[in-house]
């Protein structure tokens, strides 16, 4: 699909062409179902992200001393993958699937956010305790790897 796009927008003297292979993409791309649930997914990553550290913040500034932050993960990991659940499956990922819900499915939810944790640690840790590169390199990464892994255990384990 993409190619075309290009060719259509390089290509003199087509405008009226350009104008119609921009809107046949964009009609494209919105009936495809992953595509939806991606940037479903991608929002309530980001909703749940928010959450994390409104939680994680306040307890290392008020509750926890600075060199024991990592006691307040736990906490703010908890009502982060709370609320992602009930975003994700009411949201990102409903009418995907069976439809099942239950212990099951929460059970199966919370491995995969638990794996997405353990690959981001496993990749910041590699980062800067074996390869001594500064805390922020590992960031990108490590983020986007864990989103891809978790945005397609959920689709096809869990909610699939």
């Amino acid at each position: 699909m993409l190619p075309s796009l290009a060719f259509a927008l390089y290509w003199p003297g087509r405008k009226g062409q350009v104008t119609l292979k921009l809107i046949e993409q964009v009609t494209a791309l919105r009936s495809n179902e992953m595509v939806g649930q991606m940037i479903r997914f991608g929002i309530a990553g980001g909703l749940s992200s928010l959450i994390y550290s409104a939680v994680y913040l306040p307890l290392t500034a008020f509750v926890f001393p600075a060199r024991m932050a990592v006691a307040a993960v736990p906490f703010a990991f908890a009502v982060a993958v709370t609320c992602g659940f009930f975003l994700h499956s009411r949201w990102s990922f409903k009418g995907h699937g069976t439809g099942k819900s239950g212990t099951g499915q929460q059970l199966k939810f919370l491995l995969v956010q638990a794996s997405g944790l353990v690959l981001n640690a496993l990749i910041t840790w590699i980062a800067t305790a074996l390869l001594h590169f500064h805390p922020w390199v590992p960031l990108v990464p490590a983020v986007l790897l864990a989103a891809v892994v978790t945005f397609m255990l959920n689709r096809y384990w869990v909610f699939g």
